[in-house]
């Protein structure tokens, strides 16, 4: 039976087994590729999107489990304007390679909203769950006291 799901705000009608995963519903069927396959077991942070605001591994949540809206890097900022975090990533070049950096910054984004001012315990704690194999950790965490600052000021 097919299902309805809201992705960055647009309902889709997929029609596919409810046990496969979020992260290839919304790459193969959905073809929003920002989201990205890193490990498969919700251990490298790279598929994270958000479902109802809440930061979550993409490759392990079932299309029949998804609870509510989801977001992806393609969603997070407004038409035509880069959301704070994706302005503080460019200005910091946080990226190296790349690969992570869009689970890097739904899960940034997550933390935002549940903590607008955070320290670097909060944003290392947060943050512990999605891997960088180029260790751009400092930049990281300089990009995200700079975007909630830019939150803060907005």
């Amino acid at each position: 039976m097919p299902t309805t799901l809201t992705v960055n705000g647009t309902e889709h009608r997929i029609d596919l087994p409810d046990d496969v995963p979020l992260l290839w519903v919304l790459r193969d069927e959905i073809g929003l590729t920002g989201t990205k396959y890193g490990c498969g077991v919700a251990a490298c942070g790279a598929c994270t999107v958000q479902i109802d605001g809440e930061a979550v591994r993409s490759c392990q949540v079932a299309l029949a489990d998804v609870w509510g809206a989801v977001t992806t890097i393609e969603g997070l900022g407004r038409p035509a304007a880069l959301h704070a975090l994706q302005s503080a990533w460019l200005e910091h070049q946080v990226a190296q390679c790349g690969y992570c950096q869009s689970g890097q910054i739904m899960q940034a984004a997550g933390l935002l909203a549940r903590t607008p001012d955070p320290t670097d315990e909060d944003i290392d704690t947060a943050m512990s769950g999605n891997l960088c194999r180029c260790g751009t950790y400092p930049r990281i965490r300089a990009a995200i006291h700079a975007a909630a600052s830019a939150l803060r000021e907005a």
